[in-house]
């Protein structure tokens, strides 16, 4: 990702921090994989001249900092008083609603803010984030639109494995065999865009496909993989409103995002993919 952007900055700094407020008390911020040294390495081999690593970024006694470790919050050595304690947050209205904060309504907040502070203590000209987290990615790009910060934000293509898997920290967290049947996330959103292309191509009724009925199918293919789905959901790309359930994906001119979410154990996987409206 950082070796495709040196064509297009002059500079590239990357970000490294593990954001606290992006948890809630029974999620997986203490054991959230962290491989510093590797990331440095890779980092420096693929051009980027600077990485942006802060030890913390909030005052201790802030509420919602996830599980509040106390290692992860400025001015914790101190033992700064809770009356310090960081109050300022960041929320983006209507983007932030549905899909993921479905389930993490604190996730959102989190995101906003902090990268927040990114734009503002580093001053970038351009920010990427993949489009993995495509939610997140169209809540920051609105962001930095409505607060004016002068900042090109892009969204890059999903990263996969070589069996089709999202590439996610988490990953090395699944067991073997929820390893062995993740990439069949990818294979259920690729089966539905299979079969949007196969009703454009027919005429009449029969050809028609509602989001009601897809949504199922995907739903079916994902629980047969022996994980549980936290949601499958067709959205328009651009606003991520959810599309009226008797709506017709063989005929729909715009562009829609099929996004889901599963859980292997107490691993969380999301994935998606964009599905071009009827030209």
């Amino acid at each position: 990702m950082v070796g495709r952007r040196m064509s297009r900055c002059d500079v590239v700094i990357a970000s490294i921090y593990v954001n606290p407020t992006q948890f809630s008390a029974n999620e997986d911020f203490g054991v959230y994989p962290r491989s510093t040294e590797r990331d440095l390495d890779l980092l420096a081999k693929a051009g980027c001249v600077a990485v942006f690593m802060p030890a913390a970024l909030y005052h201790p006694g802030s509420s919602s900092l996830g599980s509040g470790d106390a290692s992860m919050v400025v001015g914790a050595a101190q033992g700064e008083a809770a009356s310090d304690a960081h109050s300022t947050w960041v929320n983006v209205e209507g983007l932030s609603q549905g899909l993921c904060a479905g389930s993490r309504p604190h996730f959102f907040r989190g995101v906003a803010t902090v990268v927040t502070k990114l734009f503002n203590i580093v001053e970038p000209d351009m920010a990427f984030f993949g489009k993995k987290d495509y939610q997140q990615w169209r809540i920051l790009e609105r962001l930095a639109c409505d607060l004016d910060f002068g900042i090109e934000v892009v969204g890059l293509p999903i990263q996969r494995e070589a069996d089709g898997l999202a590439m996610s920290s988490r990953n090395v967290l699944l067991a073997p065999d929820h390893r062995a049947a993740a990439p069949g996330i990818y294979k259920a959103l690729r089966a539905l865009e299979a079969e949007v292309a196969t009703r454009r191509r027919a005429s009449g009724t029969a050809s028609a496909l509602t989001v009601q009925e897809a949504q199922r199918s995907v739903s079916r293919s994902l629980e047969a993989l022996g994980g549980a789905v936290d949601y499958v959901q067709l959205v328009d790309a651009a606003s991520l409103r959810p599309l009226a359930a008797g709506a017709d994906l063989a005929t729909g001119p715009h562009m829609v995002l099929l996004a889901v979410a599963v859980v292997f154990g107490r691993v969380r996987l999301i994935d998606n993919l964009e599905i071009q409206g009827r030209a």
